[in-house]
Formats: C-alpha cells, sequence, structure tokens
C-alpha cells in the first residue's frame, strides 16, 4: 500500500479555456464523414501557477491561446469516427504545448447529433494525466 507522501502532486490550479466552438468531422455515420459538424470544446489544464502568480510571465503558466491555436489547426484537418480519439488528441497537444501541464481534462460536445431522440448535445469528458508525471521536473 503506498502513501500520500509516494503520490506526485495534484495541483488543484488550473487554465481553463471554455466554449471552443469549432467545425470538424466525426462520427461513424457516412453522413457524419460527409460534411462537418459543429463541436463545443472545454479544456482544464492542471498545473501549478504560483509561478506564474508571482511573476506575471507567461512562460510560468499554460499558454491558451497557442494551444487553442493547435487544437483548432488540427481538428480542422483530421478525421475521426469517435468523440473519444477527438478528445484525446486535444488533451495530446497540450501535453505537447506546456510541459508544465500536468493532467488535462477535456469536455467535448457534439452540437447536433444524428440521433432520433431529443437531446441538446451529446459528449464525453476524459481526464488524462501526463504520462511522464513522475519523470517531468517540477518547478
Amino acid at each position: 500500500m503506498s502513501s500520500m507522501a509516494d503520490q506526485p502532486p495534484v495541483h488543484r490550479d488550473r487554465v481553463e479555456i471554455r466554449g471552443l466552438d469549432v467545425v470538424s468531422y466525426c462520427g461513424v455515420l457516412d453522413e457524419e464523414q460527409a460534411r462537418p459538424q459543429p463541436f463545443r470544446i472545454d479544456v482544464d489544464l492542471y498545473l501549478d501557477l504560483v509561478d506564474a502568480g508571482q511573476t506575471d510571465d507567461l512562460a510560468a503558466t499554460a499558454d491558451y491561446g497557442a494551444i487553442t491555436d493547435r487544437v483548432v489547426a488540427m481538428l480542422g484537418v483530421e478525421r475521426y469516427l469517435l468523440v473519444e480519439r477527438m478528445a484525446q488528441r486535444v488533451a495530446d497537444v497540450a501535453f505537447d504545448e506546456a510541459s508544465r501541464i500536468e493532467a488535462v481534462t477535456v469536455r467535448i460536445r457534439k452540437l447536433r447529433p444524428p440521433i432520433g431522440a431529443a437531446v441538446d448535445t451529446t459528449g464525453v469528458r476524459i481526464h488524462r494525466t501526463r504520462p511522464d508525471a513522475e519523470a517531468a521536473p517540477r518547478s
């Protein structure tokens, strides 16, 4: 049994991206692959924000503008069958963009799901911890 001291710290600080609207190809139906459809994305980037708060330095945080630009560019060219895969790719971009990020939560909602029932949205929410979190240097 491991103690809490054996676990890497989990920061409650986070940078939030809310309501990123994108148009992308995602779905298993032919009609979903024939034309792009709207999605709304929320991202929580978990990292220690003490240095950023003390120094007022962008390099001490996660640049949500750069991450957002990369996500929009990626979703403009990649195609997916599953929203789960799309969410994983968004998490991958966040980890690639900022080594300070220790964990990411991605929520993706399909705004016009092609189903017979009356629903506002369908979607997924994933939470990923940096695969190399134990090896990553703490700053």
